[in-house]
């Protein structure tokens, strides 16, 4: 089946077939008819098949007919995150370019300024993320009520960010009789919920199972220790071996995570740029301008670039923290193989990382072969370049090398030389002089890692080695008299 038999219009048939596509995929076919025909549509497909074209081209069909009016948005497109938003933007670009649509881009970063001046011209179409979307509506310069087709994406990440409680708001915003498309990777219990909610006599088109990763994805696992530079050091060996690897994302579970590996890869000598949700909106989009341009071939993220991020040609995806949600594994993966093109994804797998990676196995219902890494463990060299010491074995803090108080008596082998000047027969005064300790008997001093022995336990009496104890246990302690 071609584009043409979808129902879609000429403009629009025009605008994709310059953009060199001639067979939808299995979620477009499926889909488009039914959103043409007005109904609700509950979409379930993985990453990469091309979700995001099945709404924005019916939708610019449908949108030919009619004018938007002043702050009374036509449509409304919700999503989790400000790349996503800006991703669905750039198709609206690609494939309205022969329509005089006005589309408003509504998330964090930007002044509200800007954005209220597009809401006030009217918008046809707004992306936004729900919460930029609900401060501009308690100002009072937003107006929902105009909305006749409401597009909830990537809901399932939604729910991880926390977006459902304003998702439920903005549903009872616009209109009842709105149309409503709903499309997720993955059906949790909350979002199967909320679709039960807010979708009225919804299609279901399921062109995969839930949760279900692209075949054209080769998965493997490598074993690694616990320790960070071990992991660091396991990831730069697999970037430095593989044979056919043209740009990376490097996935990891927390912001900190990301900065600390990114500069880590740069001292190291790799062209690596960063992405994480504390970067201010113009770093995040030069970030991944750079990597889309092959400028920078490696991307440091976290799970902020997970969901959704159409960038075709990513050769490899790495695990190097597993993620502890196993839906977040099939997101992450889903970043390579895209377009049917082939892909591969490597987890970087420590001890404590068994438990994640046995639930991921259960959730996409398949083993992930485990892959051994040839050489042998990061050598100190490594570790210093890291700026990390290796670690050397601690030395026993018993009586005989602890650090000396300040003010603490000095030994005769450190004891201060006499001042020059003054003496004894200079003042005619007699000189103050410190009488030595009482030397203890040899018999009496005790010795490191044995206990001292008292008159009424004797050393020889108590079984067992003492090493364990505390060096001020083992002072020697005079009887009184």
């Amino acid at each position: 089946m071609s584009f043409s038999n979808l129902g879609l219009s000429d403009k629009v048939l025009a605008a994709v077939a310059g953009a060199g596509y001639t067979t939808p995929t299995p979620i477009q076919e499926q889909s488009i008819p039914h959103v043409l025909a007005r109904r609700d549509v509950l979409g379930i497909a993985q990453t990469g098949t091309g979700k995001t074209a099945a709404f924005v081209l019916p939708m610019l069909t449908l949108l030919e007919r009619g004018r938007a009016r002043a702050r009374m948005p036509r449509t409304l497109i919700l999503e989790p995150t400000r790349e996503l938003a800006a991703q669905v933007k750039e198709n609206f670009d690609k494939y309205g370019v022969g329509q005089k649509l006005n589309v408003a881009l509504l998330i964090g970063g930007v002044s509200f300024g800007d954005q209220d001046l597009k809401l006030t011209r009217g918008v046809d179409v707004l992306i936004a993320t729900p919460g930029r979307l609900l401060d501009h509506t308690e100002r009072g310069g937003l107006l929902l009520t105009g909305v006749e087709l409401l597009v909830i994406d990537e809901a399932d990440r939604m729910l991880d960010m926390g977006f459902i409680p304003d998702i439920e708001r903005i549903c009872k915003l616009v209109p009842f009789t709105r149309q409503t498309l709903f499309f997720t990777a993955t059906m949790p219990t909350e979002i199967r919920r909320v679709t039960e909610a807010f979708l009225h006599n919804p299609v279901r088109v399921e062109v995969s199972k839930p949760a279900s990763t692209a075949v054209t994805v080769s998965q493997s696992q490598v074993t690694t220790g616990r320790e960070p530079h071990e992991k660091r050091e396991t990831l730069r060996r697999l970037l430095r071996d593989a044979t056919d690897l043209k740009n990376a994302i490097i996935f990891c579970n927390r912001k900190r995570e990301v900065a600390l590996l990114h500069r880590s890869l740069q001292k190291h000598g790799f062209s690596v740029c960063a992405l994480h949700g504390d970067m201010d909106q113009t770093a995040r989009m030069a970030a991944l301008d750079q990597f889309r341009k092959g400028e920078l071939p490696l991307l440091v993220a976290s799970d902020v670039a997970a969901r959704g991020l159409d960038i075709p040609e990513v050769s490899h995806v790495f695990n190097f923290d597993v993620p502890h949600h196993p839906d977040d594994y099939v997101h992450r993966i889903g970043r390579t193989g895209r377009a049917g093109r082939t892909g591969t994804a490597i987890s970087i797998v420590n001890s404590a990382d068994q438990k994640s990676m046995a639930a991921i196995e259960r959730l996409i219902g398949q083993s992930i072969p485990h892959t051994e890494l040839p050489g042998a463990a990061p050598s100190s060299e490594a570790q210093m370049l890291e700026g990390e010491a290796p670690l050397q074995p601690a030395e026993p803090r018993g009586r005989d090398n602890r650090r000396p108080r300040r003010g603490a008596r000095r030994s005769e082998d450190s004891a201060p030389r006499p001042r020059a000047g003054k003496s004894h027969g200079e003042t005619g005064r007699p000189v103050k002089t410190r009488q030595p300790a009482p030397q203890m008997a040899a018999a009496e001093v005790p010795s490191i890692g044995r206990p001292m022995a008292s008159p009424k336990h004797d050393a020889a009496s108590e079984p067992g080695d003492h090493s364990h104890l505390p060096a001020f246990l083992l002072r020697p302690v005079r009887a009184r008299r």
